[in-house]
């Protein structure tokens, strides 16, 4: 039964559960962590670890995204972000980490402006095929991210540059949309269409995640990439749902989306309230066969951002959704640290997988799809 809530004379509200309320019960039986696996797999591309990285410029380059496929993840560029739009991509950046680092002038409003500045640029296809071509050639598995608005018109030359997977990502996306001015992009038609497999996203609720199930999405992201001071979606829209019910109820449309095709599963992609390792372990917990990470990556010192970090919606050219925030005062922690330790911190932000791999083993479990039986509680 759903946990329905009044709030007011005739309005009631169902109650969610966001990742912090909600925790991991052990189960009668362990094993060894070496006895685990948290390998995923989706259509022909498999991954050791279910990491797909949020596609921001803070934290992937075309370099970056080739050393986290090296390590077993998948690095997602952002198609419409600066790579594609300045050939010296370095000196774009030099000059937003400079103001953030520059005391008197760390301001969220002048950083939103001059990430605005720096998205004002045309993208250029030129630019944008060689960062692809850059990943490409390093023989790791190439994605790259596309909002809505551009999908028809960047991927035929996303797809001839060596894209392999495209991620349709919007803060909100819907397999119907309504507009007035121009033809709504169809998206299953347009996925009929592609011969690479789709993750798209994001979606909050079970209704939405089944419509682009049904598109023929291969992956369906839930959330919008939601980070502690970083974004303000819920500030500027109104519009949120706690991550541990999105994930959960995601999960229930792809159980029923299985059971109606008669066995296409479709892989539910949890992006946001996730910033320490277990958080990342109860997103699985809650059904998510990988997660996507942002803010927790701007701490490798490999990450194009030097320890800040903002989200695509930063650039929007009215309504910025995101703030620049310094996420380290200095990255020392590689990527491989990162993610498979040894860690010398209690706090989870290092050896994010590695403790993954270990709380499936305290539990009992030896794999992602198993692990996603495991007992939940909420904390009171």
């Amino acid at each position: 039964m759903r946990d329905l809530v009044e709030i007011g004379m005739g309005r009631t509200a169902r109650r969610g559960f966001g990742l912090d309320e909600v925790a991991i019960v052990p189960s009668r039986r362990t094993r060894s962590s070496k006895d685990v696996s948290t390998a995923w797999q989706i259509d022909a591309y498999r991954f050791d670890i279910p990491l797909i990285t949020h596609p921001t410029d803070a934290i992937v380059s075309p370099a970056t995204a080739v050393a986290v496929g090296g390590l077993g993840g998948l690095g997602v560029i952002n198609a419409e972000g600066l790579w594609a739009r300045h050939p010296d991509v370095n000196e774009a950046l030099a000059r937003l980490i400079g103001a953030a680092r520059t005391e008197d002038q760390f301001d969220d409003g002048q950083l939103v402006g001059l990430l605005q500045e720096l998205h004002a640029a045309p993208i250029r296809l030129d630019l944008i095929t060689e960062a692809i071509k850059q990943v490409s050639a390093a023989g790791v598995t190439v994605a790259a991210r596309v909002s809505p608005q551009r999908a028809a018109e960047l991927t035929p030359d996303l797809l001839a540059a060596g894209v392999e997977i495209l991620v349709l990502q919007g803060t909100i996306v819907s397999a119907e949309h309504v507009a007035r001015d121009r033809e709504p992009l169809n998206l299953k038609s347009f996925i009929a269409e592609l011969d690479v497999p789709v993750i798209a996203g994001g979606v909050h609720d079970y209704r939405t995640a089944m419509h682009l199930m049904r598109t023929g999405a291969a992956g369906v992201i839930v959330g919008y990439g939601h980070s502690r001071d970083v974004t303000t979606t819920d500030d500027v829209l109104g519009i949120g749902v706690p991550m541990a019910t999105a994930i959960v109820d995601a999960a229930a449309a792809r159980r029923d989306y299985l059971d109606e095709t008669g066995g296409r599963y479709v892989h539910v992609i949890a992006d946001g309230g996730i910033e320490v390792s277990g958080e990342i372990a109860k997103a699985i917990a809650c059904g998510a066969d990988a997660v996507m990470l942002g803010a927790p990556l701007a701490a490798a010192a490999e990450a194009p951002g030097r320890g800040l970090y903002w989200t695509a919606a930063a650039a929007h050219p009215s309504l910025p959704r995101s703030r620049v925030d310094i996420v380290v005062e200095e990255p020392r922690t590689d990527l491989r640290t990162l993610l498979f330790g040894p860690s010398s911190a209690a706090d989870g932000a290092v050896n994010l997988f590695g403790a993954l791999r270990r709380a499936m083993a305290k539990t009992g479990y030896s794999d992602v799809k198993e692990f996603q039986k495991v007992g939940l509680t909420v904390r009171a």
